[in-house]
């Protein structure tokens, strides 16, 4: 027979587990004012009309999106579903699934759509004024499902689908992040002005097919942002893809920033807000350095046929607007007094317009350059800013 001291204790420690239970449930309502509390600086805030808590399953009802920016116009959304809800050491959550539901609005003769809306891994902090990595309002996963525009009852507009990452890295250091919207299509055959229904139909761009693709990373120490890729890839056109890097985007930099914009919403004279604003972020731009730029365009067929129209608006041939262009290029460089970079941008557009493949515009000085460096010199000497940033121009590369 089990003795009698064990059997009370195991049965007081049923009954604490029994009575404790709903002490440590999740609080819902504390869960969206802390997420309102990291999401205030965006200007947006969430309402909602019920929260329901179910183990770790929080679910709102009613909910609605209020924004600071457009006061008496608050975005209806419904249920959301907040699922693997944690509560975190520091007094704010972890949730692994947020699902929301899908959107179907019209306004005037324009439909929207989009379905299967959900982030993974979201954290919210137990206090967004905190200065680390782990005080911001953070995802690991957001994603679409098809997205469709629908204008007078014809779709113009269709995505498959979209994803966005954000990974940690080591020792919270910062983050990597990477985005991707697939599957894009637009039908522009019922543009009603004449001539940009003309310039449409002779440049093939009745219809447009691609995705948009985009990638980075963020040091949280040096506010090094260094955008990899944000480029644009559409069949029968060609691919522009832009980069740069710069630093000092600090989280101090970041909370600043969104301090100033808060003042400037709050502030009702509009006119001394948008003052104090750009007062702000002069001496914000202070901290900034610039690293490296570019700009990158390859050809998919789009510029000969862009030749094509051009010249035939004036009366010549493609090849001949080409040719033209080349004779131009040289005496419009020479008026902006830039010789270091003359000669390259006309080499490189002569090389393009004979065969285009590829057009590349990079800065990348010796050493970085702090951004009132680059102000100075565009509002003294104009001319000499590209060989501050590094500028170089090539092409078919």
């Amino acid at each position: 027979m089990m003795p009698t001291r064990n059997l009370r204790l195991m049965l007081a420690s049923a009954a604490f587990i029994g009575l404790s239970g709903p002490a440590f449930a999740l609080d819902g309502a504390d869960l969206v004012t802390k997420l309102n509390a990291a999401s205030g600086s965006s200007g947006a805030t969430i309402a909602y009309e019920g929260v329901n808590v179910d183990g770790t399953t929080v679910t709102l009802t009613g909910v609605s999106v209020k924004s600071a920016a457009a006061p008496g116009k608050d975005l209806k959304v419904g249920e959301v579903t907040l699922e693997g809800v944690e509560e975190n050491d520091d007094g704010g959550y972890y949730v692994e699934t947020v699902s929301l539901p899908d959107v179907d609005t019209k306004e005037d003769d324009v439909a929207f759509t989009a379905k299967d809306i959900s982030l993974g891994g979201l954290t919210i902090p137990g206090n967004p004024n905190g200065g680390t990595v782990n005080d911001i309002l953070l995802y690991e996963s957001a994603s679409t499902g098809p997205v469709t525009v629908t204008a007078k009852g014809k779709q113009v507009f269709s995505m498959e689908e979209s994803e966005a990452n954000l990974t940690k890295q080591e020792s919270d250091a910062g983050f990597d992040f990477d985005a991707t919207l697939s599957g894009i299509k637009a039908d522009l055959s019922d543009v009603e002005d004449a001539k940009a229904k003309d310039a449409i139909e002779k440049l093939g761009l009745k219809t447009l097919a691609g995705e948009m693709t985009a990638k980075g990373s963020w040091e949280i120490a040096t506010g090094n942002v260094s955008l990899e890729e944000y480029a644009f890839d559409f069949a029968n056109v060609g691919r522009l893809a832009l980069a740069f890097d710069f630093s000092g985007y600090t989280l101090e930099f970041m909370k600043s920033l969104q301090e100033a914009m808060k003042a400037q919403e709050a502030n009702p004279n509009k006119e001394e807000a948008n003052q104090a604003l750009g007062l702000a972020m002069m001496g914000l731009v202070q901290q900034l350095t610039f690293n490296s730029a570019s700009v990158r365009f390859d050809d998919a067929t789009i510029t000969k046929r862009a030749l094509d129209y051009i010249g035939g608006q004036q009366g010549v041939s493609g090849d001949q607007l080409a040719q033209s262009l080349k004779g131009m290029v040289p005496l419009i460089m020479a008026q902006l007094n830039v010789p270091e970079l003359q000669n390259q941008v006309s080499t490189a557009v002569n090389a393009y317009l004979d065969a285009p493949k590829s057009l590349t515009i990079s800065a990348e000085p010796a050493q970085p350059v702090p951004f009132p460096m680059i102000i100075g010199a565009a509002m003294g000497a104009p001319n000499t800013v590209p060989s501050v940033l590094g500028v170089k121009v090539t092409a078919n590369d």
